[in-house]
């Protein structure tokens, strides 16, 4: 009798490459890399090598030199010929239509930058037909620029030399540019479709939100991957998709929380991350809208990040790029379970970073600077999972009594109403 084995599907191998510049040092390019590798991972590729290059600016022509072109270019050759094939190379910033034509037509394998691999998680991650003509009209608008490349083959078929070979290139020349802007125009009139799709979208999220009564709005902010969907399920008893991968959530998701007979709604939206696309930005409004229209902010750390101070930078900045800056804001540093330091010898005497500092003085540091505003905590462990609920309902308590001073507190016919319910 014949057996039949069934093989395991290998996952795609990649390749990173990252530059070290005048405003990007090693360390900071390592950790991106170490970002750009878990961006991967989460897409499901296997990272086998990474590459970087000292320059002081990206190269225009091809992002590095074309020494380190060639270096990867030959890593490629070698991999293939000890039958170890590389499926892609990936650069951790974004690379322009002539950048990608000319890396392509260098290493002959796929080329993904860092904001074409968030968009591919992103359309992998998209459940909703919110969030799938979120991403679809962000592709449109990556893909729009770059279609150039995608008609680079037609020069290749013009071939040969002499009048035969200039006429084959001037006889392919037509139809290239024609299929070209056919193209470009269905692209056009597939994102004027799309953004009417979302206008629509918006009015009826802006509809339900204007429905929800005189509730008090508390959104979940933070950097991607620090727990803030398993805090969604701490406070809302409810079972919101977590998973220790970038970008879990793509749709906000909106519940109904009560602590001590005080009502409010709780998101939990999108995590932002380092160098996010400005088409995601500009995609995502109607997800987004949810943060600006948020009375409180709770902005939620990974504490047991290397860079974490670096992420809270992030999300501020992000929060001020789409208007939600200046809300009142707790910080919720998560994670203090998986918090670790380097203690210095004693015979040491340089000076102490934050790697060096232990936990208690980290948040002796924070809570000086944020006052009675932040709160350590760990989600998995449920660590001062109790201390956090205090915190924010005396923060939506006195949010209610100055957005509501005529309202007594007698929360009428919230009793009826599950608090896990979902709104949208």
């Amino acid at each position: 009798m014949k057996e039949f084995v069934i093989s395991e599907v290998k996952a795609e191998t990649a390749v990173l490459v990252g530059l070290v510049t005048q405003t990007q040092d090693e360390r900071k390019t390592n950790e991106y890399l170490d970002e750009l590798a878990f961006l991967a991972e989460t897409a499901g590729a296997e990272v086998v090598k990474r590459f970087t290059q000292k320059l002081p600016t990206a190269n225009s022509v091809t992002y590095v030199g074309k020494g380190k072109l060639e270096e990867i270019k030959q890593y490629i050759k070698d991999e293939e010929e000890a039958e170890r094939e590389v499926g892609m190379v990936i650069f951790d910033d974004e690379l322009s239509a002539k950048q990608i034509r000319n890396i392509e037509g260098e290493l002959k394998i796929k080329i993904l930058d860092r904001t074409s691999l968030i968009l591919d998680i992103f359309a992998m991650r998209a459940q909703t037909a919110n969030a799938k003509t979120q991403v679809e009209l962000a592709q449109n608008k990556y893909m729009l620029p770059r279609l150039q490349r995608l008609w680079t083959h037609l020069e290749r078929q013009g071939g040969g030399s002499g009048a035969g070979g200039g006429k084959g290139s001037v006889g392919l020349r037509g139809p290239g540019e024609t299929q070209l802007e056919m193209d470009r125009r269905i692209i056009l009139n597939r994102m004027a479709l799309l953004k009417e799709r979302l206008a629509e979208i918006d009015k009826q999220k802006t509809t339900q939100r204007k429905n929800r009564g005189r509730l008090i709005r508390v959104a979940l902010v933070g950097y991607t991957n620090v727990g803030k969907s398993t805090l969604m399920n701490l406070m809302a008893k409810s079972e919101v998709f977590a998973e220790n991968k970038l970008f879990a959530t793509l749709d906000t998701t909106v519940r109904k929380v009560i602590i001590e007979n005080l009502p409010f709604l709780l998101s939990d939206t999108v995590g932002f991350i380092r160098k996010l696309p400005t088409d995601l930005v500009d995609s995502f409004k109607s997800t987004l809208d949810e943060v600006r229209e948020a009375d409180l902010l709770v902005h939620v750390v990974d504490i047991s990040h290397p860079a974490f101070e670096e992420q809270i930078e992030v999300v501020n900045k992000t929060l001020a790029d789409i208007g939600a800056g200046g809300k009142p804001m707790i910080l919720l540093f998560n994670k203090i379970d998986a918090y670790t330091y380097v203690e210095k010898a004693p015979d040491d005497l340089t000076p102490r970073t934050k790697e060096n500092l232990t936990l208690e003085e980290l948040m002796k540091t924070w809570m000086a600077k944020m006052e009675d505003n932040c709160l350590f905590i760990s989600a998995r462990e449920r660590i001062n999972i109790e201390e956090m609920r205090r915190m924010i309902y005396a923060r939506v308590k006195e949010l209610h009594v100055q957005k509501y001073p005529y309202n007594d507190f007698l929360f009428q016919n919230y009793e009826e109403e599950e608090s896990d319910e979902p709104l949208e």
